[in-house]
């Protein structure tokens, strides 16, 4: 018998618990999941977490044969040197629908101006269009899991879609762009920018002052991402000269946003909290059923990070 700890907490667990039942059989795993922190670690086979959760010291899981996490960031969990089981990231299929479904409502948003034509205080009749979506230039830093699914909508979309990513790709239908050289060149054209990079040391401040400045005039910023992805100040700043003309971010470096943090009333950002994309029990046990299934097989684990890049 196989025993799981589903160490993502407790608050979690009742979500989880009939869904991960149902996927464990299904997947013809007999095991035995518990929330409750075992009194032997060494019998633990395979602990669930939560990008941390209620573990900080992994090494008495010494027969764990992997950490699967329930969350699509690592950023808590590569760093942990205790942590030397192989550790798989979540990709949920209804994960990766919801962020597609939230970046292409917001790119629809700005590309046809909704906020000016229906919260347009001033009564005024604005009689101008925006134009069809082949004129409006979008860009997606990060083309793995969800940045290539938004980037795929949004060209099915006839957006003239660029995508960025540090290491090169290729997409049907889209501009792929890599290297510092390709990241200035595809700022240069993001009239619309969305942010779906990973927390790391390289990607932290990636959109400074410096890389802000060779966006278009009145470009917009969308980030579903990782609030560290932006230096606040330089956004807030960017915003406050004009040269961008709106903010829509869901990710922040302090979650939830402070009270007193200036996101909150700036006229220019419209701030969501953290919703664009959730993991879905249903779905995401299905995901973490299968990977037990594929270790106790002997068979490669999907979505194994790779710790020397961070995800």
């Amino acid at each position: 018998m196989i025993h799981v700890y589903f160490a993502a907490g407790a608050q979690m667990w009742p979500r989880y618990q009939a869904p991960l039942a149902q996927a464990l059989a299904a997947a013809g795993v007999e095991a035995v999941v518990s929330e409750v922190a075992p009194a032997d670690p060494t019998a633990v086979d395979y602990l669930i977490v939560a990008n941390g959760g209620m573990v900080s010291d992994f090494a008495p899981f010494t027969g764990a044969r992997a950490v699967l996490n329930l969350w699509a960031g690592v950023e808590k969990l590569v760093g942990n040197a205790t942590l030397t089981q192989p550790l798989c990231r979540m990709v949920d299929p209804a994960m990766t629908e919801s962020m597609v479904e939230y970046v292409t409502g917001h790119v629809l948003r700005h590309h046809l101006g909704i906020d000016r034509h229906i919260l347009n205080d001033r009564a005024e009749w604005l009689p101008e269009g925006p134009g069809p979506a082949r004129s409006r230039s979008v860009t997606v830093l990060g083309l793995g899991e969800l940045g290539s699914a938004c980037a795929t909508m949004l060209a099915a979309l006839n957006f003239r879609v660029t995508g960025w990513s540090r290491t090169p790709k290729s997409l049907p239908g889209i501009r792929c762009l890599s290297g510092e050289a390709g990241l200035s060149q595809a700022l240069a054209e993001a009239e619309i920018l969305v942010l779906l990079m990973p927390y790391t040391a390289e990607t932290e401040n990636l959109l400074n002052a410096g890389r802000i400045a060779l966006m278009p005039a009145g470009a917009v910023v969308i980030n579903p991402g990782r609030g560290q992805l932006i230096d606040d100040g330089a956004l807030l700043a960017a915003l406050d000269s004009g040269h961008l003309a709106n903010a829509t971010l869901d990710v922040f470096r302090v979650e939830p946003l402070p009270a007193e943090h200036p996101f909150w009333a700036h006229p220019k950002v419209t701030v969501t909290p953290h919703i664009a994309a959730e993991t879905y029990p249903e779905t995401a046990a299905v995901v973490v059923a299968e990977n037990i299934r594929r270790a106790e097989a002997g068979e490669p684990l999907m979505y194994l990070v790779d710790r020397g890049r961070g995800y």
